[in-house]
């Protein structure tokens, strides 16, 4: 039987789980378009555990509608705390601004919208190693005319930026090994493992992030990375141990924790 109404589709989406039934049911009608047979497969797609940014084709970040397809990882709203942190740190009237492990590029777009509408000059250039999201990325900042260049962190960047990046977000994956298996379905099973897995402790990337950070930051430049609460005290350590004067953000409305690593000279 098809679905014939918004209160067939909450009903449906409340069976499978859903917690905002009634939100991701309204979304999900926009979303057809009054194509009812579209409906039908965008309910069962939900209800089978699609997420549903990869169902609408974006995400709100920031008060941004963000794009995103399949395959590419989904930015989470705490997220938002760690663009917060970096454009609270931004006095400049001009910044270079990388995005590293840029996924679909919502951080660095959110952060030079944010920062342009203030009056500040921004370069944006993002990276990241999945093609996927490197192509997703291309699209969500071609209004930008920012670069999106894929690679292994700092090695697909142009050396020329070496020394000269002022705000370096770094999305980097935190999740130890052993605990992806505890992840949502709608991660584990849909989202890219590289965007997820931190290695042994979760910081494997970090570690190489921050030991990249010391060279590319400008002098006064500064990473920013989000980690777990866990986490905090070795990656303070790892920031230290590259010279970087390190410092640790928490938001209890977002339910985040940022490290932060400001290059000294």
């Amino acid at each position: 039987m098809g679905i014939t109404g918004s209160v067939d589709v909450v009903a449906a989406l409340r069976r499978a789980g859903c917690v905002f039934a009634e939100e991701e049911g309204a979304l999900l009608i926009e979303a057809a378009a009054a194509d009812s047979a579209r409906l039908d497969e965008l309910v069962a797609q939900r209800v089978s555990g699609v997420p549903l940014e990869y169902l609408l084709g974006w995400v709100e970040f920031r008060g941004m509608r963000v794009g995103v397809r399949a395959g590419v990882f989904v930015p989470r709203q705490r997220t938002a705390f760690l663009v917060e942190q970096a454009l609270r740190d931004v006095a400049a009237e001009s910044v270079r601004v990388v995005d590293l492990c840029c996924g679909c590029g919502a951080l660095g777009l959110t952060a030079a919208t944010e920062l342009t509408g203030r009056g500040c000059s921004v370069e944006l250039i993002a990276a990241d190693i999945d093609p996927v999201a490197v192509a997703c990325a291309r699209e969500n900042l071609a209004p930008l005319d920012a670069p999106v260049y894929e690679g292994d962190l700092f090695d697909a960047l142009p050396t020329e930026l070496r020394g000269c990046v002022d705000v370096l977000l770094a999305n980097t994956p935190y999740v130890p090994s052993t605990r992806i298996a505890d992840l949502p379905p709608e991660a584990r099973e849909h989202e890219p493992l590289v965007a997820l897995d931190g290695g042994d402790d979760g910081l494997a990337i970090f570690r190489r992030v921050a030991a990249g950070a010391a060279h590319w930051l400008a002098p006064g430049g500064s990473v920013y990375v989000e980690t777990g609460t866990g986490q905090v005290d070795s990656a303070l350590a790892v920031l230290r141990e590259h010279g970087l004067a390190p410092r640790v953000e928490h938001s209890e409305e977002y339910y985040a924790t940022v490290v932060i690593g400001t290059r000294r000279d």
